[in-house]
């Protein structure tokens, strides 16, 4: 059991710090969006790899940031019967739903895209947008980023469920606080 607390704290550090880092990007996504409005509008300029960009750096903070969200609790979840119960409900519910349908999910969509990113750095893939963005490659290789942090933190949820199971209710959400992990 010790080992199963020590990945849960690993993971929800690893989770913690690539999503506080990510929080930056959405600083540095606002700052462009300005610019870009500023100079389109007020001195009509612009450049298709500055719009681009942007959209970059979005799907990055959605995609990276994916792992920390669910560290935190912060994904939308139906949760009626979910936040009445008890903490060993609670845990059964997270075990069976990452089991069933996170880390399936999370598996399914890096054999899917492997072939795809894999394609993408082969050809040294760039924006098809004339003066886009170079280097798509490296974008596209964020979907695979997003496996390993959403799985990471699946297989950390499962851990943590089984902790909470067999008694250990410093785990429980609310007690040591996900944030002191």
């Amino acid at each position: 059991m010790q080992a199963l607390a020590s990945f849960v704290r690993l993971v929800s550090r690893i989770n913690d710090a690539v999503g506080r880092g990510v929080a930056w990007l959405v600083l540095a996504m606002v700052l462009l969006t300005f610019l870009v409005v500023i100079l389109r509008y007020g001195f009509a300029l612009g450049w298709v790899w500055m719009q681009e960009f942007y959209v970059w750096l979005h799907g990055i903070v959605f995609m990276i940031g994916a792992g920390y969200t669910l560290l935190h609790d912060g994904h939308v979840r139906v949760d009626v019967f979910y936040r009445a119960k008890g903490p060993r409900f609670r845990a059964w519910v997270d075990l069976l739903g990452a089991l069933l349908l996170l880390l399936p999910f999370t598996l399914a969509i890096a054999f899917v895209s492997w072939p795809y990113v894999l394609d993408s750095w082969l050809r040294l893939e760039d924006s098809y947008e004339a003066g886009g963005m170079p280097a798509l490659f490296l974008l596209k290789t964020v979907i695979l980023g997003f496996c390993v942090v959403i799985g990471m933190q699946g297989l950390s949820l499962v851990a943590r469920s089984l902790l909470i199971l067999a008694g250990h209710r410093e785990f429980e959400p609310g007690r040591e606080g996900r944030e002191a992990l």
